[in-house]
């Protein structure tokens, strides 16, 4: 079996590069750029209305200082105290109050909104506040902690260390992502800056200029390039597929109703739908399609040529391995080796394995 599979490869890659020497000649084919993956790139604009900490209904966050709210337990909708933002935790402030002067509080990511936590300390446990991601940044209530999507991102962000105003929804790439985040369903607080694994890049991202309000190496590296280590083949744990596909892989996961980046029929019906079974004709041409035609020698993802021969039945997958076999068999003499050159030379070297692969059925 590992044998036949070794084999099967290569004359994959064979049966590729010729039938791209050949299409490279009549001008047929994938153009570059032409590819079966998804980009996907929607962000999530969800919002919470906001919490008091876990005291009572949930009230702070929804814009209105009422209800007994004031500074001190409800910056988000009273505004901040004075002081807060000098860079000293004084005069009562706390982690919940002035997370800018005192830190995250260290119960922040647990999941539970609590400890004086509102949507202005702790997004992740409590929710965005209402007003978040409305595109306005309101100075007095709103911060590039607590709302980096209206703010833009804190300038500390990318110097890779999580500092203490920082958390894992305002800086992902020197906190690491939040717990959930990667599960493949952008919800709750995550968004394309906070998630862009589950939500997306930004809308933004990926018009060829770092906007260094809202764009890093690490929330868009199409505008910014890759950060430091990223090639180095190990994800770290602030590096994600968004950020560093190289090492971390692509953001696909199955299901979550998305046929995203090389998900297929074969491997995910569940977001991608079912196969059809094809034709032994019908998987060649598909193979066909896998080659990049502006490379030189021209190139081929292997994944996608895989992801053909797959939706083959088993006497269509035994029909393509002749057909491959023989045309590996005859390269040298016809691939510029006198032997007539063009499909013309393949079809009459391999006419009995062409012949058996028209004739294949799924049927039985």
């Amino acid at each position: 079996m590992i044998q036949r599979a070794a084999f099967t490869f290569r004359a994959l890659f064979a049966f590729s590069l010729v039938f791209g020497f050949l299409l490279v000649e009549s001008g047929c084919g994938r153009t570059a750029g032409e590819t079966d993956e998804s980009a996907g790139g929607a962000s999530s604009t969800s919002t919470s209305t906001g919490s008091n900490g876990g005291n009572g209904p949930m009230a702070c966050g929804d814009g209105a200082c009422n209800n007994g709210e004031t500074c001190s337990s409800c910056a988000p909708d009273c505004g901040m105290c004075a002081g807060c933002g000098d860079g000293a935790c004084n005069n009562g402030e706390t982690c919940g109050s002035c997370p800018q002067d005192c830190g995250s509080c260290s119960t922040c990511g647990n999941g539970a909104c609590d400890n004086g936590e509102t949507c202005g300390s702790c997004v992740q446990d409590c929710g965005k506040c209402s007003t978040c991601g409305d595109g306005t940044c309101d100075a007095n209530k709103e911060t590039c902690a607590s709302c980096p999507t209206d703010c833009g991102l804190c300038s500390t962000c990318g110097n890779g260390k999580c500092d203490p105003s920082e958390t894992c929804t305002s800086c992902p790439g020197d906190c690491g992502g939040c717990k959930l985040c990667g599960d493949g369903f952008c919800k709750g607080a995550e968004d394309c800056l906070s998630c862009a694994p589950d939500c997306g890049a930004c809308e933004a991202c990926g018009n060829g200029v770092c906007n260094p309000m809202s764009e890093n190496c690490s929330t868009c590296p199409a505008d910014c390039g890759k950060c430091m280590g990223c090639g180095d083949g190990v994800c770290s744990n602030n590096e994600t597929c968004a950020s560093c596909k190289q090492d971390c892989g692509v953001c696909s996961v199955c299901p979550n109703g998305k046929c995203e980046d090389f998900e297929t029929c074969s491997i995910c019906p569940q977001d991608c739908g079912a196969c059809m079974p094809q034709t032994c004709l019908e998987v060649v041409g598909c193979s066909l399609q896998c080659i990049n035609l502006q490379s030189n020698p021209p190139g081929f993802s292997v994944t996608c040529v895989a992801n053909c021969v797959a939706q083959g039945c088993s006497d269509v997958q035994f029909f393509v391995d002749q057909v491959l076999n023989c045309v590996v068999a005859h390269l040298p003499e016809c691939i510029g080796g006198g032997g007539g050159g063009g499909i013309g030379c393949f079809m009459d070297k391999c006419q009995a394995e062409f012949a058996a692969c028209i004739g294949a059925n799924c049927s039985q």
